[in-house]
C-alpha cells in the first residue's frame, strides 16, 4: 500500500467502470467523482462510491483535483476522454482496444509520448500465475527459443450484447477480434516479448450471430440494433524475429469454448489458459531412452486479472512512474495488427505492417 492514496475519476461508470471504481477502492485509494451521460448510472455510482458524479467528463477534469482517470465508455469515445485527461497532466487507464480506429490509436499515442501524464491499457490477461510461470521458465532459456504460439479465444455462443454498442462498427470499430481477439494478440506478442511485427494475414466473418434464428442459450443479451461486425476471425501473424503466431477468435463457433494458448520453443513447449494458474510443460528427455516429459505446475499470484492491473496503475501513478508493462505504445502494435487483419480479409492477401 502507498502511503499517498491517489485521486480517481472514472469516466463510463457501467460495468467495468466499476469494477475498476471497487478495485481502486480495496486497494485503499480513492474514488472522488465519476462522469456519465446516463441518469440512472451516476446515481448508483455516486451512492455506492461517495464519489461526485457528473454528466460530462470535460466538466470533472475541470473541476476535480484528479491524479487520474480510467476510461470505460464504448472504443470510439476513448480517443477525446483520454487526450483530454493526457493534455490535463493526468496518468490514465484506458479500456482495450486502445481505440476503435488505429488513426485514433496514433493520436492517443502521440498525445501520450508528451504528456506529463501516462496512458495504460487495461491488457488485464497478462497478470496471471500461468503468464509469470512461462516468462519467468522464457528468462531461465527453459523453452530454448520460442517460435510460435497458437492463441484460441473461442466462445461457444457469446456475443456481448446482441444490437448493443458491441456490435456496431462505428461505435466498436468491429467485432469479435475487437472485443476479445484483442486479448489474444495482446498475450501472445506479450508472451514472445513484442517482436515487431511484419505482416498479417486474416479473414473475419460473420458465422451465425446477428441471424434470426441465432440461438443464445447462455443469454448473453439480444437486441434490435445494429449487426455490422464479424463474429470470427482466422489469423496468422509473422514477426521480424521469424516468429509467428496464429489465431482463432469467435464470439460464435460450433465448437467447444477454449481461451488455450500452446506455445512451441526450440527446447520445449506450453500450454496454458488465459487468467489461470496451471500450466503444463512439454519436453523429451534421453536419460536412459529418449522419453517425453510432460509436467503440470500450479502457481498462484495475490491479485489477478482486472485487481492486478488496476493495483499496478494506481502503484504507478503514486510513484509517478510510468508501469513497464501495458503501455500505450504495446497497445498501438495490439491496434495496428487489429487493422492489418481487417486490412488482410477485405484484400484478400496478406499485409504488411508498418
Amino acid at each position: 500500500m502507498t502511503a499517498q492514496p491517489i485521486r480517481l475519476g472514472v469516466v463510463g461508470l457501467g460495468f467495468m467502470g466499476q469494477v475498476h471504481a471497487e478495485n481502486t477502492t480495496e486497494f485503499g485509494h480513492r474514488v472522488v467523482a465519476g462522469a456519465d451521460l446516463a441518469a440512472d448510472a451516476r446515481e448508483a455510482f455516486g451512492s455506492r462510491f461517495g464519489a461526485t458524479t457528473y454528466e460530462e467528463y470535460e466538466k470533472m477534469y475541470d473541476e476535480e483535483d484528479l491524479d487520474a482517470v480510467a476510461v470505460s465508455v464504448p472504443n470510439k469515445f476513448h480517443e477525446p476522454a483520454v487526450v483530454s485527461a493526457l493534455e490535463g497532466g493526468m496518468d490514465v487507464l484506458c479500456e482495450k482496444p486502445l481505440a476503435h480506429t488505429l488513426e485514433s490509436a496514433e493520436r492517443i499515442a502521440a498525445v501520450a509520448r508528451e504528456s506529463d501524464g501516462f496512458c495504460a491499457v487495461n491488457f488485464h490477461n497478462r497478470l496471471s500465475a500461468a503468464a509469470e510461470m512461462v516468462k519467468g521458465y522464457d528468462e531461465e532459456e527453459k523453452f530454448g527459443e520460442l517460435t510460435h504460439i497458437q492463441g484460441n479465444y473461442v466462445r461457444w455462443r457469446g456475443v456481448p450484447g446482441l444490437g448493443s454498442w458491441f456490435t456496431s462498427k462505428e461505435l466498436a470499430g468491429g467485432g469479435a477480434l475487437v472485443d476479445i481477439g484483442v486479448h489474444a494478440i495482446d498475450f501472445a506478442l506479450y508472451l514472445l516479448d513484442f517482436p515487431p511485427v511484419e505482416e498479417v494475414m486474416g479473414i473475419s466473418r460473420s458465422n451465425a450471430a446477428g441471424h434470426e434464428e441465432y440461438a443464445d442459450p447462455d443469454d448473453w443479451g439480444t437486441g434490435e440494433g445494429a449487426f455490422d461486425v464479424e463474429d470470427s476471425v482466422t489469423a496468422l501473424i509473422r514477426c521480424e524475429t521469424g516468429q509467428s503466431i496464429s489465431l482463432e477468435v469467435s464470439w460464435a463457433a460450433s465448437q467447444e469454448p477454449t481461451n488455450e494458448f500452446l506455445l512451441r520453443g526450440t527446447d520445449a513447449g506450453a500450454r496454458l489458459s488465459l487468467g489461470e494458474e496451471e500450466l503444463e510443460l512439454f519436453e523429451t528427455g534421453r536419460q536412459g531412452t529418449d522419453h517425453f516429459v510432460r509436467s503440470e505446475l500450479e502457481g498462484s499470484l495475490p491479485e489477478t486479472g482486472w485487481a492486478a492491473s488496476d493495483k499496478l496503475f494506481a502503484e504507478s501513478v503514486a510513484r509517478g512512474e510510468a508501469p513497464e508493462l501495458n503501455t500505450v505504445e504495446q497497445a498501438l502494435t495490439v491496434q495496428r495488427v487489429i487493422d492489418g487483419i481487417y486490412r488482410s480479409s477485405e484484400e484478400g492477401a496478406a499485409v504488411r505492417i508498418e
